[in-house]
């Protein structure tokens, strides 16, 4: 089967507390459940930000947020929904207020797209977790990006 290619564009929403906003997910036909950051595939013709602010209203509630820099970029090909999906992604920072995830969507339209849950993260429950997350090495560059801020180029932060 050939592999759908798919731009997508996600965001690494981060709070005053360096609290990060992560989406729990569900595979539809294997039932493996991983956290990642919110955002998902570009619409035809859409761009980074228009796709951005349209995903975190959708999956987190956040309305009209401020898009920094884009920061990580990641690569996976995955079956998803009886498609091969070559994804391409952009992950951008963005810095929020506190806030309660108010999905936009409805509880049927997000499990129609895997999602069940959206919750914050502190970097200390990242590490201690035994939770699946994408990118693998979250933690380990959600560390590093606090330490040292945003790098001059986006990495490439593997799957």
């Amino acid at each position: 089967m050939t592999a759908v290619v798919r731009e997508a564009a996600r965001a690494l929403v981060l709070d005053p507390d360096d609290r990060l906003l992560l989406v729990r997910f569900v595979h539809p036909q294997t039932g493996e459940e991983f956290w990642t950051t919110p955002g998902g595939g570009l619409d035809p013709g859409e761009g980074l930000e228009d796709g951005l602010r349209r995903e975190l209203r959708e999956e987190t509630g956040l309305e009209d947020p401020e898009i920094g820099p884009v920061i990580w970029t990641r690569r996976e090909v995955f079956e998803w929904a009886g498609e091969t999906l070559d994804q391409r992604e952009r992950i951008a920072l963005v810095r929020a207020p506190r806030f309660e995830p108010n999905p936009q969507l409805t509880a049927e339209q997000l499990a129609a797209e895997g999602v069940y849950e959206v919750r914050w993260w502190t970097p200390a429950e990242l590490e201690s977790s035994d939770a699946t997350f994408y990118p693998t090495r979250l933690a380990r560059f959600l560390r590093q990006l606090l330490r040292t801020g945003p790098p001059d180029e986006p990495i490439d932060v593997g799957v």
